[in-house]
């Protein structure tokens, strides 16, 4: 009898969460600083978000030691769905597997709610790095071992997985720059000051399309609308190079149910949204919803994937 009172009494406050969120602003917690494709998933989320809770969606950019500090201030937080983590799968995948005494956990710490848009990798070069295709590329860095330079959003990030994955399978060596996140990456990659820069569209395409920028490939098996004459890594020689990162909402562990079905179903009808889906397509991503529980099965299969890569490859955060 006891048992069957406190699981009402559960219910009930699931469910008299879920009629007071949001009763304040709900702050979205992005590990990186502004610029790149995180923030850019976060940007597109923030109006709609807003408007369909009611509450305003403060942004806050959390950026440095590679998504650790802003993923482990959300693994902190009450779990009352005012403090989420609009995260990136480099960080969430990779990072347990790449760093020793990681203050928080990719299934325990956090609830995930949904899968709001998927991107594979472009490889893009700047204006001094003079190479127009894969094959130049590829013969650029194994005539200049140890010389060509490539950036990524922080040690241990899908940028620099990306980068490890090129060299092993181009056959030389480069030297890895790690940045706080991407803005500050292609910032650099404009100016000269590193060759190659393998990140998700959104955070170079205005760049390509301006000119300032030259995007070699893109790793996945198929080209994408927004960039026509951009060959996949296939059509360039290289087959095996497919590389792709998803952006998600999470809250901490412990998140009442039904606050997590209200937040899922508002990003899907979002997502799922001509505005949303047109602006991800311009920007040569993907809008893909996924529910919690589809959601949750993604991230575990991709940290078996990416932890099995990561130790086949010996890479280790620097």
């Amino acid at each position: 009898m006891k048992r069957i009172a406190a699981g009402l009494l559960l219910g009930l406050s699931s469910v008299a969460a879920a009629q007071t969120f949001p009763s304040r602003p709900v702050t979205l917690i992005v590990a990186t600083v502004p610029g790149g494709s995180t923030d850019f998933t976060a940007r597109l989320l923030q109006e709609p978000l807003s408007k369909a809770l009611g509450q305003p969606v403060l942004i806050e950019n959390r950026g440095g030691a590679s998504g650790n500090i802003g993923t482990e201030l959300v693994a902190r937080a009450k779990p009352d769905g005012h403090t989420l983590l609009l995260q990136f799968s480099g960080f969430h995948v990779g990072n347990p597997h790449l760093f020793k005494g990681l203050k928080w956990d990719p299934v325990k710490d956090f609830t995930p709610i949904a899968m709001a848009l998927y991107a594979p990798q472009v490889i893009a070069v700047g204006p001094s790095t003079k190479v127009a295709t894969m094959k130049e590329l590829v013969e650029l860095i194994r005539a200049n071992p140890g010389k060509v330079s490539y950036g990524s959003s922080g040690a241990g990030s899908i940028q620099h997985l990306s980068g490890e994955i090129l060299e092993q399978q181009a056959g030389g060596r480069m030297i890895h720059v790690p940045y706080k996140g991407s803005g500050p990456a292609v910032v650099d990659l404009m100016g000269g000051n590193i060759d190659i820069f393998i990140t998700t569209p959104p955070g170079v395409i205005q760049q390509v399309q301006a000119g300032k920028l030259r995007a070699i490939a893109y790793a996945a098996r198929n080209r994408h609308p927004s960039m026509p004459t951009v060959p996949t890594a296939a059509e360039a020689g290289f087959p095996k190079y497919e590389v792709a990162s998803w952006f998600g909402l999470l809250g901490p562990a412990g998140l009442p149910p039904e606050v997590v079905r209200r937040l899922s179903e508002e990003v899907r009808r979002i997502v799922e949204g001509r505005e949303f889906r047109e602006k991800a397509d311009s920007q040569g991503a993907f809008a893909q919803y996924q529910d919690p529980a589809t959601f949750a099965r993604t991230i575990a299969q991709e940290l078996a994937y990416w932890g099995g890569l990561i130790r086949s490859a010996g890479i280790a955060a620097e």
